[in-house]
């Protein structure tokens, strides 16, 4: 979407709509996603490119905002013929995918949402169903011995141990099963199919079997995948679009049993965790969710990108996980297949910091107070440690008052220092004193937060 908004909850099903799993397995499963706390998000495609925003602007409907920046014509069957040949000049002579996966690791991510295919449709894997794909013959890079990407990028995410979700749209404007009126060659588009499925059911069941036939493929073919990351929320049984996710997420936990199912903003018993996009929602929530925000501008390659500043970075993933949430954080690869240099930076010092302080962080869960006074709160129960992130805007001082009182408090350590230190318990707080805080260099230069964990009888 075009706007950031960084407060309530943008893009996302409400909370109360929620149908918790039945399945002892995907319980299972939601327990480990709610574990891992950061993901990468890639957004990689032709699209990338023309620096410009992904896929959106082959939609007339969204013209206005889509195709600002676009210089070259303003004919709209041009400009839309132009993007659809895009494949014939995309050649990321550059990707190395260990490159990629190494990175990742070393900054603290512990999963992958990779784009397959986004609503243009263009593939990033060898599928049979489509010639729209990278490993078309009129597309430079398919004669790369890395052109499967998607091969590529999944063994190499999982050979650093790291999760996968597949990203797949489930909206598909290059085939003439969605998009019959060939917007190509004059006719409008919108983000819809060109016609009613209910008036054409033989032309939408072809749709439909396209669709399960491609999530099939990279289920079957592409090894342990942890998430089917379904995008195009407008593609649901409400909008007259019912491609039968049930029965596709039942065939794909058929061949992986353990498969989450993300139908972003649908809801129903294949929205397993909810996704606010490029927003963090304003209180805690108690069931899984994810807030997918770009380290840039916007989710797409951009020549003139600006990356989020490490410490806000770093402060969203504490809000987020105080929240009870996870943080996918997109990063997008150039044209020619590696990562900006900000984005590696800012992924090695949120890989320093996490190295420090990750105990508060990673397989934590919400506890009260949750958010207050500069203060975010984590637990683990079942040691019980509650973790108390401070992070005050301006001077920090070495006196601290931290606002817990919900569990007596038997031990303070300071983790900057790994340190037991003193602690007095004085109108419901708990008070302690620290040394100036250290060096942040390998932070960005800037404070993060001081860390507590309290010990809790």
């Amino acid at each position: 979407m075009p706007d950031t908004v960084i407060d309530g909850a943008h893009g996302c099903l409400a909370e109360d709509q929620y149908v918790r799993p039945t399945d002892p397995t995907i319980l299972e499963r939601l327990e480990w996603f709610q574990d891992q706390k950061l993901a990468l998000m890639m957004h990689w495609g032709i699209y990338s490119q023309l620096g410009m925003v992904e896929s959106w602007a082959l939609s007339d409907k969204d013209a206005d905002w889509s195709r600002g920046g676009v210089d070259w014509t303003e004919d709209a069957t041009e400009f839309k013929q132009t993007y659809r040949n895009l494949y014939k000049s995309f050649n990321p002579v550059r990707f190395e995918p260990e490159k990629w996966a190494n990175s990742a690791k070393d900054g603290g991510f512990k999963y992958l949402i990779f784009t397959t295919k986004h609503h243009d449709g263009f593939c990033m894997w060898d599928t049979k169903f489509s010639d729209y794909k990278v490993t078309n013959a009129g597309c430079p890079f398919s004669v790369n011995k890395r052109a499967d990407i998607v091969a590529g990028v999944f063994e190499a995410f999982r050979n650093c141990g790291l999760g996968i979700a597949a990203y797949f749209s489930k909206a598909d404007w290059n085939t003439t099963s969605y998009w019959a009126n060939d917007p190509y060659t004059g006719g409008y588009s919108e983000r819809g199919p060109s016609y009613d499925p209910l008036e054409n059911p033989k032309l939408w069941e072809a749709f439909v079997t396209f669709t399960h036939n491609q999530v099939l493929e990279l289920v079957n073919g592409y090894g342990r995948l942890d998430v089917l990351w379904f995008d195009a929320g407008w593609v649901c049984r409400e909008n007259r679009q019912n491609i039968r996710i049930e029965e596709l997420v039942a065939k794909a936990r058929e061949v992986q049993p353990w498969l989450l199912s993300a139908d972003r903003t649908v809801g129903g018993e294949c929205e397993n965790y909810i996704t606010p996009e490029q927003s963090v929602p304003s209180k805690p929530l108690s069931v899984p969710w994810e807030s997918c925000v770009s380290m840039g501008n916007g989710f797409a390659y951009s020549y003139d990108d600006n990356s989020k500043p490490t410490k806000k970075l770093l402060r969203m993933l504490i809000d987020i996980v105080a929240k009870g949430g996870n943080l996918a954080l997109n990063v997008a690869p150039q044209t020619d297949g590696r990562l900006p240099y900000p984005a590696l930076r800012r992924m090695k010092e949120m890989g320093a910091w996490l190295r420090q302080y990750g105990d508060a962080i990673y397989g934590t869960r919400i506890c009260p107070p949750y958010t207050t006074e500069d203060f975010s709160f984590t637990q683990k129960a079942v040691e019980n440690k509650v973790f108390a992130i401070h992070t005050p805007e301006g001077e920090i001082s070495t006196d601290i008052a931290i606002p817990y009182n919900e569990k007596s408090v038997v031990g303070v350590k300071d983790m900057t220092t790994m340190a037991d230190i003193p602690f007095t318990i004085k109108d419901g707080k708990v008070w302690v004193s620290i040394a100036k805080p250290a060096d942040n260099a390998a932070y960005g230069g800037e404070h993060i937060a001081e860390v507590f964990q309290l010990l809790v009888d």
